[in-house]
């Protein structure tokens, strides 16, 4: 049985181009990727092409732990939808849709199998809001 797929959203304050520009462009995504202010994400890289590599390094700020979040892109519609897949073959598509002078950001990610569903998705709008403060501040 595969694992289940898992839906967050949140609404930016900010036109079609800076949303997309804000979660698409390395130098933004350092800004808000990770979910609590005890993490960081030092370095990310994105080569925005079907085929391209995704990377963003998380990190516990006092050097605890850290990990490699890696993709393939699959499909870009610059402005209105990303998909990519994980390194472990889950599939997320993200999704920019203008709602009066607002754009509200879907995610659907499938989920893993080491922790609960409900943990995954705390954890996943948690950086989803933190994307929305950034955006909303840069």
């Amino acid at each position: 049985m595969s694992a289940p797929f898992i839906h967050i959203e949140t609404t930016v304050e900010a036109s079609a181009s800076k949303a997309w520009a804000c979660y698409t462009q390395a130098e933004h995504i350092t800004g808000w990727n990770f979910a609590t202010d005890d993490w960081t994400c030092p370095y990310a890289s994105i080569d925005l092409r079907r085929g391209g590599k995704y990377l963003a390094r998380m990190e516990a700020r006092d050097g605890s732990f850290g990990f490699d979040f890696e993709a393939i892109i699959d499909e870009i519609i610059p402005e209105q939808k990303l998909k990519y897949t994980l390194t472990d073959g889950r599939a997320v598509t993200v999704e920019f849709t203008p709602l009066n002078n607002r754009i509200r950001v879907e995610v659907v990610f499938q989920a893993e199998t080491e922790n609960p569903a409900e943990l995954q998705r705390q954890g996943w709008q948690a950086i989803l809001d933190n994307y929305r403060k950034y955006t909303e501040l840069h």
